[in-house]
């Protein structure tokens, strides 16, 4: 799914999903799970690849820039591609964003029903497989300016219901492929991607009446007001200033709508594999390329930030073998669902630094947390080009900005971050360690961009790369 909160998955959230309420009874949840960068075809690429983003050559959305500047490296494997290779039925359905060919096949997807990036332009405006949506003027709200830019609707509802729009046909075309698999040709994998819930907020009213948008909670952190942080965010926040705290209730209910909508799609394939006896039998995992903000600190939309949620994701892993009803605290990538789906299925991993398996979390949790302590982020500057590194260790969040003074957060004394803490003297020492972890990443993993950076002019971190 593209721009899902981590919150809005977790128990005690005002967000109605019974069906992936269901799936986490049913297999192993993580709290700590991070998107290597909170951008859509980055994201993407390295659930494909295992790579960081430096490393699979997307570093931004892949329709955002000419063919020579954001190309995926097409010698760099996907998971899909060895699942083929030892015998898989593939099929993939929806958005694909990854690379500008949306020529799936040359990937491992033998069935190939995904969407360009004209379909999520549509979505953007507020239609919906190309047809406009009627929206209902008194419960919408448009971005009007500042002069110059284009009107886009923000969140509205529509009374066309959720059967009659595009996450309904892709379950549709999901089910479908999954029955023409054939039977005597074993096993399959499918995937199923989601452009909802990002995009213009569109819910039908049949969903949105199920909340109450009056009661909505708020983000605890709507109001931070930035000060002690880099300027682009007080900068991003001005996006926002006349946004009222009703229209936040109203943005938050339709989001919250959204993945309602999503999570009864979500049923409908459960229930097909249920009819079919295959779930027992069926490895399932739910995520997200990354988060959303929908009023934290005052933003909406993802990319610029580093806060948790646009960074922290769902993932919910389910099947044969794996433990159920658990959660764990581990800190993992989105990248790791790489190695850990070819080491389920019984394939060789890719041998790169930039991710690991979670078989070990999969199988025992308890014992395994301790060999997952550390999840490492990066982002370059979605069409406005610009240098950020993160490392969370335990409750410790540092953030390396090659643009602005960094930042350090304590996710457990401050977890909606409102209070950096860099400049606090008796924090120095944990600064300096934790630059050179990122740093000790940037060179294991072959990051050429910042790690050669000695020239006079470059030389702004509290220590530098040799360390």
């Amino acid at each position: 799914m593209d721009g899902l909160q981590a919150e809005a998955l977790e128990p005690g959230n005002a967000c109605q999903t019974p069906n992936f309420d269901r799936l986490r009874a049913k297999g192993l949840a993580f709290r700590r799970a991070y998107t290597p960068t909170p951008t859509c075809s980055p994201a993407r690429a390295s659930l494909m690849t295992g790579l960081l983003p430096h490393n699979h050559g997307v570093l931004e959305v892949e329709h955002g820039r000419h063919a020579d500047q954001c190309v995926l490296r097409t010698d760099k494997p996907h998971w899909a591609q060895r699942l083929r290779q030892s015998g898989y039925q593939t099929a993939y359905i929806g958005k694909w964003h990854v690379e500008r060919g949306n020529d799936l096949t040359q990937f491992g997807w033998k069935v190939d029903r995904s969407k360009s990036a004209a379909h999520h332009k549509f979505l953007g405006q507020g239609r919906d497989i190309g047809a406009e949506l009627p929206i209902d003027p008194e419960l919408s709200r448009y971005l009007e300016g500042p002069p110059g830019y284009n009107r886009l609707l923000h969140y509205g509802v529509t009374d066309t219901p959720p059967s009659e729009r595009y996450p309904a046909f892709a379950v549709a075309q999901a089910n479908e492929a999954i029955s023409q698999f054939s039977p005597d040709e074993s096993p399959w994998c499918a995937c199923v991607s989601f452009s909802e819930p990002n995009e213009s907020l569109v819910v039908s009213r049949s969903t949105f009446e199920k909340y109450d948008a009056d009661e909505m909670p708020l983000p605890k952190n709507l109001n931070d007001d930035l000060s002690d942080r880099p300027n682009i965010y007080q900068r991003q926040r001005l996006i926002s200033t006349e946004v009222t705290d009703d229209e936040w209730r109203m943005t938050r209910t339709c989001y919250y709508g959204r993945v309602t909508e999503l999570d009864a799609e979500f049923g409908r394939l459960m229930e097909r594999l249920e009819i079919s006896g295959e779930l027992e039998n069926t490895i399932v995992i739910v995520t997200a390329d990354h988060g959303r903000y929908i009023g934290a600190h005052g933003f909406d939309a993802h990319n610029f930030g580093p806060f948790e949620e646009i960074y922290r994701i769902p993932m919910i892993v389910s099947g044969p073998g794996i433990v159920a009803g658990v959660e764990t605290s581990g800190l993992v990538g989105l990248q790791d669902l790489c190695p850990t789906i070819l080491e389920l299925t019984g394939n060789i991993s890719f041998d790169v630094p930039d991710s690991k398996s979670l078989l070990p979390l999969l199988r025992d949790p308890q014992v395994a947390e301790e060999a997952f302590t550390t999840a490492y982020g990066e982002y370059h500057g979605t069409r406005f080009n610009l240098a950020q590194r993160i490392i969370w260790q335990g409750d410790w969040k540092f953030v390396f900005n090659g643009f602005d003074f960094d930042e350090l957060y304590n996710l457990r004394d401050d977890p909606h971050e409102t209070k950096n803490l860099v400049n606090e003297s008796e924090h120095r020492a944990r600064v300096k360690a934790m630059m050179a972890e990122i740093w000790r990443m940037v060179r294991q993993t072959g990051d050429r961009t910042i790690e050669e950076t000695h020239y006079y002019s470059m030389r702004i971190a509290c220590v530098g790369p040799n360390l």
